[in-house]
């Protein structure tokens, strides 16, 4: 009975986690216990490859809405450009005078605040810009004589005037430039200024500042690159140095 009590009284046999292997081979057997353990890490790596994959279409479709979004930016900042985008250097008040409407000229009102522009986009092989028609002409819609050569120009003669900034201090004056419209191209030659700055008097014929992106061409520009009669006013255009 003795016996069997002291047998009971025995610690029972339970391994602690830090003795899982015996001391006498331990040292041997760790290592192979160690990559045995390794898949898991390898099976968790996995499962995050796995994670990644699967949130690959969503990120793939954001990038497809972000670049959507950029080429609908550059779209409009492209559009805002053609228009003539510079913010305006400062605004004019109008005044009202004798102003002729010959070629449906925009005449001033008073007490509107017109934009005035110093710049103009800068120009390229193939500068965009809108077409309008002026007369050169002595007692025409375009006031007083040329700027280049201080003369008046007949509707016969190939002839533009340029916004200011393009203008560039009359560097271009009596020089020529190609203008491709309709399928067409013809050379004019620069005679004058389409004041982005000044205007509504009579030097300007009581016209406001033109816009920063303007070829200002005479009847015989129009002609020549055979618009129609119904479309004479505003016309898209490009030109380029000759």
């Amino acid at each position: 009975m003795a016996v069997w009590l002291t047998l009971l009284a025995k610690k029972p046999n339970v391994r602690h986690h830090s003795e899982r292997y015996p001391s006498s081979y331990s040292n041997a057997i760790k290592p192979y216990a160690l990559k045995l353990e390794r898949p898991q890490r390898t099976s968790e790596t996995f499962t995050c490859s796995k994670m990644a994959t699967a949130r690959f279409p969503q990120l793939a479709i954001m990038a497809f809405v972000l670049l959507a979004a950029l080429s609908s930016l550059s779209l409009v900042a492209s559009h805002r450009f053609m228009v003539g985008s510079y913010h305006a250097s400062g605004h004019l008040r109008g005044k009202t005078g004798h102003c002729n409407t010959e070629n449906d000229s925009d005449c001033c009102k008073a007490g509107k605040m017109y934009p005035q522009y110093r710049c103009s986009p800068p120009i390229t092989s193939n500068t965009r810009a809108t077409m309008t028609i002026n007369s050169f002409a002595k007692g025409g819609d375009g006031g007083g004589p040329s700027e280049c050569d201080n003369k008046y120009h007949s509707d016969s003669e190939k002839v533009v005037a340029l916004s200011t900034g393009w203008y560039n201090g009359g560097s271009r004056c009596l020089n020529y430039i190609n203008i491709n419209a309709n399928g067409k191209s013809v050379r004019a030659k620069v005679v004058d200024e389409c004041d982005s700055v000044h205007g509504c008097d009579a030097d300007h014929d009581f016209q406001p500042p033109c816009p920063n992106n303007i070829v200002d061409a005479s009847p015989a520009v129009w002609k020549a690159l055979d618009i129609p009669e119904s479309q004479v006013g505003d016309y898209d255009i490009t030109w380029s140095d000759a």
